[in-house]
């Protein structure tokens, strides 16, 4: 099965959606949870400045971690945290959380392929009547 890192903007306007997965250690779930109750004034202003939007994190009790976020540019949202001492500080500090990580946790995790959405579907199916 082939899946991509990401839905290409369509050049359109319409930006990139990208979906992620990790895997949170069951013994620190309470402890991650915490943790983005109250994210650092300054660690969202980066995550917003890198050209993250409608940025979303949804954790299982098992521990399944899946974010999702939007971006009209993911290299340069990408290099942008990548440069940022603020976001690589977030990054290192959270890397304890997770399982099977390597490297910091926003450019370790495994990308989702998107395979449906409702609004491009149904934006064809009035344009075939």
């Amino acid at each position: 099965m082939t899946t991509t890192a990401a839905e290409p903007a369509a050049g359109d306007g319409r930006p990139e959606r990208v979906c992620f997965e990790l895997r949170v250690r069951p013994e620190l779930l309470d402890a991650y949870v915490a943790r983005h109750r109250s994210v650092p004034a300054a660690m969202l202003r980066e995550i917003a400045a890198s050209g993250r939007r409608n940025y979303s994190l949804f954790l299982r009790p098992d521990g399944l971690l899946v974010g999702y976020f939007e971006t009209d540019d993911l290299a340069a949202s990408e290099a942008y945290l990548a440069r940022s001492p603020v976001a690589t500080a977030w990054e290192r500090d959270s890397a304890r959380f997770f399982e099977e990580l390597e490297g910091r946790p926003d450019q370790g995790s495994t990308r989702l392929g998107q395979v449906f959405q409702l609004e491009e579907q149904l934006g064809r199916a009035g344009a075939e009547g």
